[in-house]
């Protein structure tokens, strides 16, 4: 295990005016590595409004007020320039808003809950547990549900601000020790640049209309509706910066489909529904209506797979359990059920696309996973008290 670095007391600035802007971002720029943090408020605007930026070096804490300072484009610049590593713990949102201010993602992301997944920790694991567990001191809690919008901020407010940065750097120091001493510095890498480059609210998977709910009992030509007013109102949204929820409720979005009006008013009757958004909705409707058919999404499957498949997967994910407890690997960042039984259903064919077939994990989980679907690893339960109870053994194939 790498040491724990001790900290030091170090400046605490508040910054409020635009020369004090210029001033730390001259200090930033000269900082390789800085621990970067944000408060924000999401739940009134479609974006996020950004009400604090609070930033760590190893000479100082920063706040930055930009209710006060004026724009931060001098500061994203910074956290753009792959010149710096920029340190963060759950660092979505950090990427959401770098992203919204300046088009690119940040330069040299190092996510601290990612990296801690990749040496044994739990995944996702609070920044509060990691100081705890990792340096031994125990966070004050209470500033969560703040509103940060109101000025002036309460000492409170801004101890709790400090302390979000404080340790980042600390923490990093650690586990990046970590990661080099089992080999995985490119395995972070791999994950940092997926959380850089994913944009925020991105599914992998699944469509994210198709989370909505009541989608079941809709035709292919109901569902391109549902598509395309689900599309129309994010942009609406993001144009007048208001919550999706606030332009159409996902209820409504999927009402309308099932009522597909040829009228507007058609949809006057439908509770809740602003009136004037019907002409943009009736838009959208006949764009729908117009498409042909092979262009209108499939119903979503159900679940398609066998109770042998699910029997199968649930060995695999306690094999995948064990697997990560062996590696120091937190099992839920290596591989979700889905990707499991993607893995089975694929065999003994080149498995389906999915994170077990990309990167580190096809190099060095993929294979163990394979040889168990496949039958050539024979699994015994070795001892029901140990963290790793099952046994395996390679068996010998016998040539066809």
């Amino acid at each position: 295990m790498s040491s724990r670095p001790v900290e030091s007391d170090i400046e605490e600035q508040v910054v409020t005016t635009r020369e004090d802007l210029a001033e730390c971002c001259r200090h930033i720029a000269g900082a390789p590595t800085f621990g970067l943090d944000t408060e924000f408020v999401g739940e009134d605007t479609y974006h996020p409004h950004l009400c604090l930026v609070q930033v760590a070096t190893p000479e100082r804490l920063i706040l930055i007020d930009p209710l006060t300072t004026g724009p931060l484009d001098e500061f994203w610049a910074l956290v753009t320039d792959s010149a710096h590593e920029v340190i963060v713990h759950a660092g979505r949102e950090e990427v959401r808003l770098c992203r919204l201010w300046t088009g690119k993602p940040p330069g040299k992301l190092r996510d601290l809950q990612i990296a801690a997944g990749l040496v044994g920790f739990s995944y996702p694991m609070s920044h509060a547990s990691l100081v705890s567990q990792i340096l031994k001191i125990q966070m004050a809690k209470g500033e969560t549900l703040t509103e940060w919008r109101d000025r002036p901020l309460t000492s409170a407010q801004i101890r709790y601000a400090f302390d979000d940065v404080r340790h980042l750097l600390a923490l990093w120091t650690y586990l990046r020790g970590e990661l080099e001493a089992l080999g995985r510095l490119a395995w972070a890498e791999e994950e940092f640049g997926r959380l850089a480059t994913a944009r925020a609210g991105e599914e992998v998977v699944v469509e994210r209309w198709r989370k909505l709910r009541g989608l079941g009992a809709l035709d292919r030509r109901r569902l391109a509706i549902v598509r395309d007013l689900y599309e129309w109102r994010e942009e609406t949204a993001a144009k007048t910066n208001r919550p999706a929820r606030v332009v159409c409720r996902d209820d409504l979005l999927v009402e309308i489909a099932k009522r597909n009006p040829s009228h507007e008013r058609d949809l006057v009757v439908v509770r809740g529904l602003s009136r004037r958004h019907l002409p943009a909705i009736m838009h959208v409707l006949g764009n729908a209506r117009r498409l042909p058919l092979e262009a209108c999404p499939p119903p979503a499957g159900r679940e398609q797979d066998s109770p042998q498949t699910l029997m199968v997967a649930g060995v695999l994910n306690s094999v995948l359990a064990d697997l990560c407890v062996r590696r120091k690997l937190a099992s839920n960042l290596v591989a979700s059920g889905a990707d499991v039984r993607a893995l089975i259903r694929s065999h003994p064919n080149s498995p389906e696309e999915s994170l077990l077939s990309q990167g580190w994990r096809r190099e060095h989980i993929l294979p163990e996973l394979r040889a168990v679907v496949a039958g050539e690893v024979q699994i015994r339960i070795r001892d029901l008290r140990s963290d790793t109870p099952f046994e395996y053994e390679r068996l010998k194939m016998s040539p066809e």
